[in-house]
C-alpha cells in the first residue's frame, strides 16, 4: 500500500514499459474534457443570445402597442376634423344617409316568353 501511493505520487505509471496505454487513456480524457468545455461555452452563448432576443421582442412589442395607440388616436373623427379645419375643410352638418340600390331582375328567355 505504501509503495502504491508512493509510486502514484511519483507518477511511475507514466514511465513504465506499459505506459503507452495509460498515456492514450489520459489523452482521451483530456480531449473529452476539452470537448465538454467547448460545448458548455457554446451553450452559454446560445442562452445569452436567447435572452437578448427575448428582451428585443419585448421592446418591439411595447413599441408596437405605442404606435397602434397613436394611430387609433389619429384616426378618431375629432382629431381628423381638427386637422382639416386648418385647411378649411369642415365636417358636414347633415348626417350621412344610406343609399340602397335595388337590383332589377333580368328576365330570362322563358319568362319573357310566358308574359
Amino acid at each position: 500500500m505504501k509503495g502504491g501511493v508512493y509510486n502514484l505520487l511519483k507518477a511511475r505509471f507514466l514511465v513504465n514499459e506499459d505506459a503507452t496505454k495509460n498515456w492514450r487513456f489520459i489523452l482521451f480524457i483530456v480531449v473529452l474534457a476539452i470537448v465538454m468545455i467547448a460545448n458548455s461555452h457554446r451553450f452559454d452563448e446560445k442562452i445569452y443570445k436567447i435572452a437578448d432576443l427575448t428582451n428585443e421582442v419585448k421592446e418591439l412589442r411595447s413599441e408596437f402597442v405605442d404606435r397602434r395607440s397613436e394611430l387609433m388616436k389619429l384616426r378618431m373623427e375629432s382629431t381628423v376634423s381638427e386637422k382639416m379645419e386648418v385647411r378649411g375643410v369642415f365636417p358636414s352638418q347633415v348626417p350621412p344617409q344610406k343609399i340602397k340600390v335595388k337590383k332589377t331582375e333580368e328576365k330570362g328567355f322563358f319568362k319573357k316568353l310566358w308574359q
